[in-house]
């Protein structure tokens, strides 16, 4: 098994987050004692195990306040928040999601907090005999491990990860290739883990949460589909203090700790 270096990944994310996370204001949530209620997050489903991880710290240090997630892709989140769906926070896989909310005036400034880019998954054993290279000669091109026998599942191209599919498979003249398209990249990952596809293209998060149901490798055309990740408290937010702690705790110096062990880029 191959994996990517961090520095390679840090390379190629620069400088994410927007505001920096050793600045006092990021460094500790708010300490209101009367944070409550009730906070929605809607989230991109790359972040299911992280930001549950977040939402539980949050609801230990105010407990009244309880944390409910939406996890799904950035884009059908986008659809209902623009429909009126009511939520506190909104954070997407990429920008073009994000601009969604800030050209209809349901968001303003825009927080990026992390990075990400896809890797090809196959599971334990490679039952599909998918070609792998070399762990010596470093990560190779798409066309190496991708052949016409090969099922290969991809996230649907309006979501943020079908997108970054849709880029390295054009480069690497693969358009054709997915066998599947699934709603989400956990969707896509599942479909790996249970032997339904020979290989899949997800997140290098999904695969560190995923441990050892797969075996993930790396590939030259990931680098053009890097992905930033931003968020933001709601314009109209039912609970607009409970949404800035959360924000603030995303950009704190343990959020970041949080969102690199679970396998993200950050600054």
């Amino acid at each position: 098994m191959r994996t990517r270096p961090l520095l390679a990944l840090l390379a190629a994310g620069t400088v994410l987050v927007g505001c920096s996370a050793d600045s006092d204001d990021t460094d500790s949530p708010d300490t209101a004692d009367d944070i409550g209620g009730t906070l929605t997050v809607f989230a991109a489903a790359s972040l299911t195990d992280v930001f549950t991880e977040l939402g539980d710290e949050l609801e230990d240090r105010y407990p009244g306040l309880d944390v409910q997630f939406s996890f799904a892709g950035s884009s059908a989140l986008a659809g209902q928040l623009e429909q009126g769906a009511p939520a506190d926070v909104f954070a997407s896989a990429d920008e073009a999601q994000m601009a969604r909310m800030t050209d209809a005036g349901l968001a303003t400034d825009p927080q990026i907090f992390a990075g990400n880019s896809l890797v090809l998954a196959v599971p334990p054993g490679n039952p599909g005999d998918v070609p792998v290279p070399s762990a010596e000669s470093g990560p190779s091109s798409l066309t190496q491990f991708i052949d016409d026998d090969a099922t290969l599942a991809v996230c649907a191209p309006e979501v943020p990860c079908g997108a970054a599919a849709a880029e390295v498979l054009e480069a690497s003249g693969l358009s054709g290739a997915p066998d599947t398209y699934e709603d989400d990249v956990r969707a896509v990952l599942t479909k790996v883990q249970l032997g339904e596809v020979d290989a899949g293209l997800v997140y290098h998060s999904d695969v560190t949460a995923a441990g050892d149901s797969v075996v993930f490798y790396d590939f030259e055309e990931a680098e053009l589909a890097f992905n930033r990740y931003p968020l933001v408290g709601l314009a109209d937010a039912p609970n607009p203090e409970a949404a800035r702690a959360f924000v603030e705790l995303v950009l704190s110096s343990e959020g970041q700790e949080a969102l690199l062990g679970a396998g993200f880029v950050v600054q």
